[in-house]
């Protein structure tokens, strides 16, 4: 599913699940957001867009976009560290299952940079630092080589679009999948054994179960090629998990360094895919240092 390629639009199986995807939704948020925040809908070209804003007024706004599979709610542990300097959009991702509605295909990185070209403009957001975790990275980048100049900096947290899955990443993603469902007790030693650290989160893992039963519908992150790459210019920072399973981190990053003028490269000792979680501290910090530039 993470990697699936369709023409459709993201919907729930049926009535009965996007009831029951909702209730977690609204309980999850409730329990875990920290504080006060403003629910904005923005309309787009490709369906309605929920984004979670908290913060003092900035002209320069943090926007986080989560991973396939995420939404906003994946950020509630950045928060409190973020909004303090800055305000800070969380978005659901239009075709994930989330708050936002689709309405029409995004069927490749073009309209994905498209869709969110109108999320940052229906916000009035003149120059975003735009944080991007995995599927959300490819999505940054993809806005960032479409649409220069909106973006003030890029935070790319093992960004897809340097390789296509393979075994490895599939295998990941199915034991961390199973992992979170075993008792809570368990999962702190499973975290280790896979190398997921998400699924010690059980709220999440709580309304990741209830969207099962939503039908993503959003394009593979196909990989980058060196053109596009070499239209960034965009500051940026290519966080790097080195055990990520998704990509040689140390591939991607001579690639990053031999084509990106603008980019810094780090790769982060013993983090994997699962990055934001396995290192939030050091993850809040560089936000924060790029957001200051």
């Amino acid at each position: 599913m993470w990697y699936t390629c369709t023409m459709s639009i993201g919907e729930f199986k049926s009535d009965k699940a996007a009831q029951r995807y909702r209730a977690t939704y609204a309980y999850v948020l409730d329990q875990v957001w920290p504080g006060p925040r403003t629910a904005v809908d923005v309309s787009t070209s490709f369906g309605t867009t929920r984004v979670l804003r908290v913060g003092p007024a900035s002209a320069e706004p943090i926007v986080l976009l989560p991973g396939a599979g995420g939404n906003s709610l994946m950020w509630h542990g950045y928060v409190e560290a973020l909004a303090a300097h800055r305000t800070v959009i969380a978005v659901d991702t239009v075709g994930e299952a989330g708050a936002s509605t689709p309405t029409a295909p995004v069927a490749d990185g073009r309209d994905g940079a498209a869709w969110l070209e109108e999320v940052l403009d229906g916000l009035e957001a003149s120059a975003a630092h735009v944080v991007g975790c995995s599927y959300g990275g490819w999505l940054a980048l993809n806005h960032q080589i479409h649409h220069p100049g909106r973006t003030a900096t890029l935070t790319l947290l093992d960004p897809a679009g340097f390789a296509d899955p393979g075994r490895r990443f599939y295998t990941w993603l199915i034991a961390g999948g199973l992992a979170g469902l075993a008792p809570r007790a368990l999962r702190p030693r499973l975290a280790r054994l896979v190398g997921n650290t998400a699924i010690l989160d059980a709220e999440l893992m709580r309304l990741g179960r209830a969207g099962v039963g939503f039908r993503r519908a959003l394009p593979a992150a196909r990989v980058l090629t060196d053109e596009e790459l070499g239209r960034l210019t965009a500051p940026a920072l290519f966080l790097l998990g080195e055990r990520s399973t998704l990509h040689e981190a140390r591939e991607a990053a001579a690639r990053v360094g031999a084509l990106v003028d603008t980019a810094e490269v780090e790769i982060v000792p013993g983090a994997g895919h699962a990055l934001p979680t396995d290192q939030p501290a050091l993850v809040a910090g560089r936000i924060l240092e790029m957001a200051g530039r």
